[in-house]
Formats: structure tokens, C-alpha cells, sequence
């Protein structure tokens, strides 16, 4: 049989296999085990030989420790109720706004997308805390789903970030380490929580139903004084730990898998400096970092797996010459590849997508000269919309877990529409300014 005929099988069989609703990671798995078999003439011991070389030494990346130890500071943080006390402070300091409670939703998940990058933590705890919040105060349905939705997604991007560690321990490349993506990562972030910011002030400036603020009595029942000394106070702890994580790695003073250790400990630390601190938490953290770091690792290998059996058998050749040999201008065929991604985030999981594209896709962005780097970020950016695009993304379906009654999956795919368009202005913001993603990488690593 045909490569060509092959690479289009593999993945109709993937597809298919998707469907059924088995698990990510047994699909990749087992369609590569099929198409392998068949490559290799069903030599089982000559494919167990490709999986021990290439997946099995994943287990021996030392990038990689820094998951579960992310995940861990994600659990204690969310048990310590940092974010609970920082949106207390930020409703009374912005609610008199316009859309005030929704702009202290997206602080609050900045700063908490800073400090964890689990996105079901962050939609959980913020439709459970915000969600009453907000629609007691006459926010509108759609637009209440749609910021907690697209902020809660924040923190896959803004560092540290689970999905930068993966793709770092992916691509193996110098420009592309964890720390550069990190780096890189940081002025993407801020561009798409400013432009939900900005977009919340003035269309519930043009229409203060979607969002009316607080009454006035509430909001003069504060002091200035009062207010400073609630916001810093809730403030300085988070800030204080984005500080030891992020801050140790942009100064070069410890790698990303020692920053995650130590931004664990300041994790267990400020649950106990918030008396939240007991063998419950312990248990419950502990348990659910074991959980969705089997979870992760199950898809890395099951990815790397069927990337590893697609390229052998000649799959990357068949799409790069599809791609470079057809003549296209290489921005058409950057926008190809976007869309590409954008359209298999609506069905499958980010770190499945990293594992299928990045192999493939990475040969032909180092063929057409494009900066490596700045493609990652843009991959990542584009990947952040599979957690808010109808109709599997995961966000949306966290939310409708903790939504009040009355809410319907409508509503929710309703309210975050606009946030996915304003996701996509973010990315070609990226697209026409490079220097957004590249500057601060090589002013700490030297990163061109």
C-alpha cells in the first residue's frame, strides 16, 4: 500500500475510533499498534522494539517531573482558597463598574492562571464562587458562562503552564525549552485577558443590563483604605508565589522542574498560613495529582506512540510535500496549519493534538524558516480555544457541572462565542507582531 494511502487511513481509523468514546490515549495507542503491525509486516517484536525505543524513554525525561509537581501546587491552591479571598476583595474594589465583577473574575483568573495551570480547577472554583455572584447581581446568563468559561482557560497559557512542559519535553529543540516558552508565553497571556477585559468595560458600558454594577451603598460601605488593605492582602501571598516559580526560572536560577517543586512547597505553605492545611487536603491533593498525571502520561505515550508509527512509515513526508511541494506561500500554509489545529481542537484534547501536529508540523515550520518559537506560541494560543469551542470543549463542560439551575448547554455556547472570536484576534495579533512573543525569551535565555 501507498504512504499516501496509509497517512489517510491512519487517521480516518483514528477518527473512527474517537468516536466510539473509548479514551484518548487507547485510541492513539491502538491505531498505531494496527498501522504499525501492518508497516512492519505484523512483526510484533520489530514494533515493540519501536515503542521501547522511542516512548518508553519518555519516562527518563527529566522536563517531564515538573507535571506532577505543577499539578500538585494546582491542587493545594485551589484547597487554600487564595482565589476565594482575592475575588472577595476585587468584588468590592470593582463591583460600582460597569461589568465591574466580571473584570474581578478575569483578575482574579489571571492571577490565579499564574500561580496553576489547571483549567478545571480554575472553572470549577470560579463558576462555583462567581456564578451565584454574578447572576444575583442581574448579570445575563451568556455573558456570566462566557468570562468565567474563557478566563478559567487562562492558565493552559499563562505560565507555568502544563501544556508548555508538555510541548517542551515534545520538540526536544533549544529555542523551544520550557523555560523560553514560558518566557514567551507571558505577553500572549496578558494580550487575551486584556481583550476580555476590555470587552466586558465597554459592552456593558453599551448596554449595563449584561452586567449592571453593585448599588452605590454597597459599594461606599468600603473606605479607600479599607479597599487597598483588602486587595494587597489578598494579593501578596499569590503574587509572592508567581514570584518564586517564574521568577527563579526567568533569573536562571533554578529549571522549571525545580521551580515546580518549590512552587509546590509555597503551595502547602499558604494553605497552612490560611489554616486550610489538613490530612484531608493532604489525601484529596495527593490522590487527584495521582490521577491526572497517569492521565497525561497515558496520552504522551499513546501520542508519541502513534506520531512515532506515523512517521516511520513515511506519514510526515506525505503531508510536508503536500504542503511545501504544492508551491503555497508559506503564510498560507501557517494559516493551514492553524485552522487545522483550531478544527481539531472542537473534537480532541489539547495534549493529543500537541502529540499528533507537533511532529509533523515542526519539520515543515524549520523548512519554511519560520521562528520555531514564536510558531509554538501560536500553536498554544490556538490550542487554548479547544477548551471554549462548541461542542467538546472541556471548559463548557466543567461550567455546566457547577452551573445553577435554569442554565442550559445553550446558554453556555451562546456566552462564549464572542470570547472565541476574541481569542482568534489575539492570535493574529501574534501572527502581525512577533516581537510580542519573542522579546522577553531572549532578553532572560537569549532566544532569538
Amino acid at each position: 500500500m501507498s504512504y499516501e494511502f496509509m497517512t489517510v487511513a491512519m487517521f480516518v481509523v483514528l477518527i473512527l475510533t474517537i468516536v466510539t468514546g473509548l479514551p484518548l490515549a487507547y485510541c492513539l495507542a491502538g491505531v498505531a499498534t494496527l498501522f504499525g503491525l501492518i508497516d512492519n509486516g505484523w512483526d510484533v517484536s520489530g514494533l515493540f522494539d519501536m515503542f521501547a525505543n522511542n516512548c518508553w524513554g519518555l519516562m527518563n525525561n527529566y522536563v517531564l517531573v515538573a507535571i506532577p509537581l505543577f499539578i500538585l501546587m494546582a491542587q493545594l491552591l485551589d484547597r487554600s482558597k487564595v482565589a476565594e479571598k482575592l475575588f472577595d476583595a476585587l468584588y468590592i474594589v470593582l463591583g460600582g463598574l460597569k461589568g465591574g465583577l466580571g473584570l474581578a473574575v478575569v483578575l482574579v483568573c489571571t492571577v490565579f492562571a499564574a500561580t496553576t495551570g489547571i483549567i478545571g480547577a480554575s472553572v470549577v472554583a470560579m463558576g462555583l464562587l462567581a456564578t451565584p455572584a454574578l447572576l444575583n447581581k442581574g448579570y445575563q446568563k451568556e455573558m456570566t458562562s462566557g468570562i468565567i468559561c474563557s478566563a478559567g482557560t487562562l492558565g493552559i497559557l499563562i505560565p507555568p503552564s502544563i501544556m508548555m512542559v508538555v510541548y517542551g519535553g515534545l520538540t526536544g529543540l533549544k529555542e523551544t525549552s520550557v523555560g523560553n516558552l514560558f518566557a514567551g508565553a507571558i505577553f500572549p497571556g496578558l494580550i487575551l485577558a486584556g481583550l476580555y477585559f476590555l470587552y466586558i468595560l465597554i459592552r456593558c458600558h453599551i448596554n449595563p443590563e449584561l452586567g449592571p454594577p453593585i448599588s452605590k451603598a454597597e459599594a461606599r460601605s468600603w473606605s479607600a483604605a479599607q479597599k487597598w488593605g483588602m486587595t494587597l492582602k489578598s494579593l501578596v501571598p499569590p503574587l509572592a508565589l508567581i514570584l518564586a516559580v517564574m521568577g527563579t526560572i526567568l533569573a536562571g536560577i533554578a529549571t522549571p522542574t525545580e521551580a515546580a517543586g518549590l512552587g509546590a512547597a509555597g503551595a502547602a505553605l499558604l494553605a497552612i498560613f490560611n489554616r486550610k492545611m489538613n490530612w484531608q487536603v493532604i489525601r484529596d491533593s495527593a490522590y487527584s495529582t495521582m490521577k491526572t498525571t497517569a492521565m497525561v502520561m497515558m496520552l504522551f505515550i499513546g501520542g508519541k506512540f502513534f506520531s512515532t508509527v506515523f512517521l516511520s512509515m513515511g506519514g510526515g513526508d506525505v503531508v510536508a510535500d503536500l504542503m511545501i511541494g504544492s508551491g503555497l506561500n508559506r503564510w498560507v500554509v501557517l494559516a493551514i496549519m492553524m485552522v487545522i489545529v483550531f478544527l481539531m481542537g472542537m473534537f480532541i484534547d489539547w495534549a493529543a493534538i500537541l502529540l499528533i501536529t507537533v511532529p509533523i508540523f515542526m519539520p515543515i515550520v524549520l523548512e519554511l524558516e519560520f521562528n520555531p518559537l514564536w510558531f509554538s506560541l501560536l500553536m498554544c494560543v490556538n490550542l487554548q480555544t479547544s477548551f471554549v469551542t462548541p461542542p467538546f470543549g472541556y471548559a463548557l463542560f466543567y461550567f455546566a457541572g457547577v452551573a445553577p439551575k435554569g442554565y442550559t448547554m445553550m446558554h453556555i455556547y451562546k456566552g462564549i462565542m464572542p470570547f472565541v472570536f476574541l481569542q482568534l484576534i489575539g492570535l493574529a495579533i501574534l501572527v502581525m507582531f512577533p516581537g510580542l512573543i519573542t522579546w522577553l525569551p531572549a532578553l532572560f535565555f537569549g532566544a532569538s
